[in-house]
């Protein structure tokens, strides 16, 4: 299975406790520190490696988004990692369908449910 070079997911809710416990559950990371306006910094390790990590709250329709900048995570692409967020953190996720490829349809996205169902959706930029 293709490997994806970094991670990035969009949360519902950005419960701050909540996703520091699953961080360092998941990446042995440290508690999240404030880096500006709405956004907040930790970095995980795994196997040897370290995880940048930036979580922004709100960027889109309300949603926050995590980033981990490497692939060193213990999820292989977008999609496993918004299944493990929406089961740990209880709250809806959505994030990328795939590596997106010129000519994809930018609007796409995949959505996972906290009760477990998932599929894609149609999530227009709202350009806020």
């Amino acid at each position: 299975m293709e490997r994806y070079p970094d991670i990035e997911i969009y949360l519902a809710e950005a419960d701050i406790p909540r996703i520091e416990a699953w961080l360092r559950d998941t990446l042995d990371a440290e508690s999240l520190k404030p880096a500006g306006k709405r956004k907040w910094r930790t970095r995980g390790h795994r196997e040897h490696a370290e995880v940048p990590v930036l979580l922004v709250e709100a960027v889109a329709d309300g949603f926050a988004t995590l980033w981990f900048d490497s692939d060193a995570t213990p999820w292989p692409r977008d999609t496993d990692c918004a299944r493990d967020a929406a089961r740990h953190l209880a709250c809806e996720v959505r994030c990328s369908l795939g590596g997106w490829q010129p000519g994809d349809d930018p609007d796409r996205f995949w959505q996972v449910l906290p009760d477990g169902r998932e599929g894609a959706i149609h999530w227009p930029d709202s350009g806020q």
